[in-house]
């Protein structure tokens, strides 16, 4: 899995962060997301598209990662 994320678009409600603090912060000036692991391993699977679906912005973009 690869992960991406626009940060233009993040209204910093922090759902992400809840859902998968392993894989992402928010800056602490505003808020907005900031991406800690692009590709995280086949464990944190589930959390990471448990925070895009929860995303109000949906601003978190997941795609297969080439094997």
């Amino acid at each position: 899995m690869e992960i991406a994320v626009d940060e233009d678009r993040c209204v910093a409600a922090g759902h992400c962060v809840v859902a998968a603090p392993e894989i992402f912060d928010q800056r602490e000036d505003d808020g907005v997301v900031v991406l800690l692991d692009a590709r995280p391993p086949a464990v944190a699977h589930e959390t990471v598209r448990e925070a895009a679906l929860l995303c109000p912005a949906a601003v978190i973009r997941l795609r297969q990662a080439p094997a």
